[in-house]
């Protein structure tokens, strides 16, 4: 069996990202996402931030880690939130994704895709007469 991989994000383990204090991760993001934090974060982003703490909380009390459903795809993933499961909304259903140390400084709308991949076959069963015809080049 091999050992777990350690993760580590710019030169710091998760363990020291979880000790480090909110600014100091904020100057470790990229650009982009250290801007968008320093603008502040929404109401909705905030919400989303407790709620994610009180689940924290209740999966280190229960040890059970409950889904947490959200609408808000433009929060950054910090180290605090590592561990916990959301399920993202992609405009038609909530996509359920664990967060893992890779995530890091990612905005959770990252892993719920809002359109899928359509692969045009022949036509099946079922088919229009006008859709029966498929070119032979």
């Amino acid at each position: 069996m091999s050992a777990k991989k350690k993760v580590v994000y710019r030169g710091y383990t998760l363990e020291e990202l979880q000790s480090l204090s909110m600014d100091d991760i904020i100057n470790l993001l990229p650009s982009r996402q250290r801007r968008s934090l320093l603008r502040g974060l929404s109401e909705s982003q905030r919400k989303l931030i407790e709620r994610l703490r009180k689940a924290k909380k209740i999966a280190l009390k229960e040890g059970e880690v409950p889904v947490v459903r959200t609408h808000c795809r433009d929060l950054i993933i910090l180290p605090e939130f590592v561990g916990l499961k959301i399920a993202i909304h992609n405009g038609k259903e909530f996509i359920e994704t664990e967060i893992r140390p890779e995530m890091i400084g990612h905005y959770l709308g990252e892993y719920a895709p809002t359109n899928k991949i359509i692969k045009h076959s022949a036509p099946g069963v079922g088919a229009t007469k006008s859709s029966l015809y498929v070119p032979l080049k």
